[in-house]
């Protein structure tokens, strides 16, 4: 695995890198619908929104992103809570992030699809995800 690099999200219109997806891990499966509302709510009906399952822990983010959109939807997965974003622009994860905020929603870790990523397996970027939030808390 190549090691990607911490990148603060800017202030832009210009789409991120991968296919319009979003990968929502750790999340009970009675929040699954919750969570699909919320991206309907937030403007995002037109996202494919998987909810990646225990089996798919060994795939990479570029295949699980070629899932049909409610894959996974209420099967449970033993996953951090986290969502990972692709083809998005950085203006809609602002306003991604900030809704869900505003909404009083747990914490949980974020990530955008880069092409280093891409071909990481799901379970291997979780955990640098959890690492990264551990160094990012001064833990």
């Amino acid at each position: 695995m190549t090691d990607g690099e911490f990148q603060k999200i800017q202030d832009s219109n210009e789409g991120m890198y991968g296919p319009k997806g979003i990968l929502v891990c750790g999340y009970a499966p009675p929040e699954h619908r919750f969570f699909a509302m919320f991206m309907e709510k937030a403007g995002f009906s037109d996202r494919p929104v998987i909810f990646p399952t225990n089996q798919d822990a060994g795939r990479t983010l570029r295949e699980l992103l070629g899932l049909t959109t409610g894959s996974g939807m209420g099967e449970p997965a033993d996953f951090p809570r986290a969502v990972i974003m692709s083809g998005f622009t950085q203006n809609e994860v602002h306003r991604i992030m900030s809704a869900y905020r505003q909404a009083g929603l747990p914490a949980q870790l974020w990530a955008t699809l880069t092409p280093v990523s891409e071909t990481w397996l799901l379970a291997d970027l979780l955990k640098e995800l959890v690492k990264e939030n551990e160094i990012l808390k001064g833990k």
